[in-house]
């Protein structure tokens, strides 16, 4: 079929960046990021960039969309449209194939669905007052402004926070928001059984460890970001963080990191069948 955009999705570690990495080699294509935490700088470890896997035998294939926040910041799905939006384009115009890979449901939705959105400015009165009240308060009042499909909303109180930031100022505001297109694209679903996820999430957990992702979060800590900021990103930088401060220890933080991730993934899993009932054609491939 032709298309303007291919997008090659799956759960963590489902192997989906080697099969895009494949794909562009062939097709002359650039791979434009669709994960929510690799637009961070040094966070490298723990968002699993595995920048190596963007070369096979020498030949480098580009990517965008990583490493293009500072760690500590806030970005949001906002930017992240506006971001894809001038890469996607710049892509074209070279005669290239965008691939967008990721597992960040929303994200992939945004930019290829044509979702009209408003950038929230930060409102630190409004913050002041809500940071005052408990986290079960916060939560009945984020459910009278919306239903809660989306569990990431109240993972923690500054998400919660931020999530009715936005209810607010949507239900207050007249937004302009920016178009977006919908875009002609080719969804690739990458499948693997849930056994096969399990076993490949708990051995790349272990090589991480391994690999330094404890000694990562220390030096971000160490340079001033801080510790609520960390555990705001979720997954490894929320247990790992906890697990510096003290509240848990090592084999607990290794048993409550690896029982998310496969949460994390089921969610992910979710989103993408979720899509299909949406419309959307997924062609799922065994890796």
């Amino acid at each position: 079929m032709n298309q303007d955009l291919i997008c090659i999705l799956g759960p963590t570690a489902s192997g989906k960046t080697r099969y895009a990495v494949n794909m562009a080699l062939e097709r002359g294509g650039e791979i434009i990021s669709a994960d929510s935490r690799q637009v961070y700088r040094g966070m490298d470890i723990g968002t699993g960039k595995d920048l190596s896997e963007y070369e096979v035998d020498g030949v480098k294939v580009p990517y965008h969309l990583i490493d293009i926040a500072e760690p500590g910041s806030k970005y949001n799905i906002f930017q992240y449209q506006k971001d894809f939006r001038a890469v996607y384009d710049s892509i074209l115009f070279r005669g290239r194939q965008p691939i967008l890979c990721g597992g960040s449901g929303l994200y992939i939705e945004s930019v290829t669905m044509g979702y009209n959105l408003a950038e929230v400015p930060p409102n630190s009165e409004l913050r002041e007052r809500l940071e005052a009240l408990p986290m079960g308060e916060l939560i009945e009042m984020l459910k009278s402004y919306k239903q809660l499909h989306n569990t990431t909303d109240i993972d923690s109180k500054k998400r919660a926070i931020r999530a009715l930031e936005i209810a607010i100022f949507d239900a207050n505001n007249n937004v302009e928001r920016s178009v977006n297109p919908k875009i002609n694209t080719r969804f690739i679903g990458i499948d693997i059984s849930r056994e096969e996820r399990i076993r490949r999430i708990d051995k790349r957990l272990d090589e991480r460890l391994e690999q330094g992702m404890v000694e990562e979060v220390q030096r971000l800590l160490n340079s001033g970001i801080d510790s609520e900021d960390l555990i705001y990103y979720g997954l490894e930088y929320k247990f790992v963080t906890l697990y510096i401060l003290g509240r848990l220890t090592f084999d607990e933080m290794r048993r409550l990191l690896a029982t998310a991730i496969h949460q994390f993934a089921k969610r992910q899993m979710t989103w993408f069948r979720g899509m299909e009932r949406r419309g959307i054609v997924i062609e799922w491939v065994k890796n």
